[in-house]
């Protein structure tokens, strides 16, 4: 018997997904900000992300996280789930990336796979663009400065994102342990470089240097223990850790303000609001949500004296709502490879 729909399955590898657009900051900033919004309003599920450590989450070496999300934003209703995987011997092989993530979105109707999309670098892109809505919202009004941890790939698109959300930015300092490294994203920004941005980046090795006098400052490392101190940092800065661990605990507790994607979300993954939490030097209470502080909900930053303390773990809703919209170019420009689930399902 011939079914009534046969699924098509729209393929777009890392290559589609940039040509449909995906390094459009401007674009993703909008949709970060959009999709965290909605939740908000009440528009979006999404449970905490599941995390698979192999050989275990205390001590792994490769990982896999899943994220899946619903939005219904009352134009469009969209599922799907993001599998972000990590793996540290993937940087020991020439050309291989450190993460390897693909998004699945489906039709929440039916559950009819739409779309299969190469996830790795829409990861670096909201992972920055969601500092980007945390600093436009949170950072000192007219802030000149911010100091960037780690050259990876996340440092090349918080640049980005930053120099965006910031406009008023003079100078990024951007720092790695390996000079080389930053001095070569530091070129990719130069005059004459890959991006066109007003403010100039500049090479450090030194986190201390690089964090003092600075308005923002954004930690995107591997590191698993803090390195940050409280008395390196000026009195109203805006600190957005990204990671497990960067900044001394103390950085946190001297914040007049907290401010987290998900505390739930936090909460089941090792890093400094976990711990706190259990040693009940913070609680829930104790910290504003982003959701909450895009709708007005709660106040954002009222003072230009205040210190502000953000942590991100990252949102699978913004992968979801962020692949939904490169799906919907790719569409309209032609872009990908069509597949199908089955031809004819052998059991219905």
């Amino acid at each position: 018997m011939k079914p009534d729909i046969i699924p098509e399955i729209l393929f777009l590898k890392q290559e589609d997904v940039i040509k449909a657009g995906l390094l459009d900051m401007d674009m993703i900033l909008a949709e970060t900000e959009k999709t965290f919004r909605a939740q908000g309003e009440g528009k979006v599920i999404q449970p905490p992300k599941m995390k698979l450590g192999m050989p275990d989450d205390d001590n792994w070496e490769s990982f896999g996280n899943a994220m899946p999300a619903y939005i219904n934003d009352g134009t469009e209703e969209v599922c799907g789930i993001k599998w972000a995987a990590e793996s540290v011997n993937n940087p020991k092989m020439q050309g291989v990336p450190y993460g390897i993530d693909v998004v699945i979105l489906s039709n929440p109707k039916t559950m009819f796979p739409k779309a299969i999309l190469d996830g790795t670098i829409t990861t670096a892109m909201r992972t920055s663009a969601t500092a980007g809505v945390f600093a436009k919202y949170l950072a000192v009004p007219g802030a000149k400065t911010a100091a960037l941890i780690g050259a990876g790939v996340i440092g090349r698109t918080m640049i980005m994102a930053m120099t965006a959300a910031i406009p008023t930015l003079e100078e990024i300092h951007l720092v790695d342990l390996d000079l080389a490294k930053a001095e070569d994203v530091a070129a990719e920004f130069a005059e004459g470089g890959l991006y066109k941005i007003a403010a100039k980046v500049v090479p450090m090795t030194s986190a201390q240097e690089a964090v003092q006098g600075a308005d923002i400052i954004v930690t995107e490392t591997t590191s698993r223990k803090p390195f940050i101190k409280k008395e390196w940092l000026k009195p109203n800065v805006t600190c957005i850790q990204m990671e497990r661990e960067s900044f001394e605990h103390d950085c946190l507790l001297a914040a007049d303000i907290v401010a987290v994607d998900s505390y739930e979300q936090l909460l089941h993954h090792a890093g400094i609001v976990q711990t706190l939490n259990e040693e009940g030097k913070i609680t829930k209470d104790d910290a504003v949500e982003l959701k909450d502080i895009v709708t007005g909900a709660v106040p954002a930053r009222t003072s230009d004296g205040q210190m502000v303390f953000c942590k991100t773990m990252g949102m699978g809703m913004v992968d979801i709502a962020i692949a939904n919209k490169l799906y919907h170019q790719a569409k309209d420009m032609g872009i990908g490879t069509e597949l199908t689930l089955w031809d004819t399902p052998l059991w219905v």
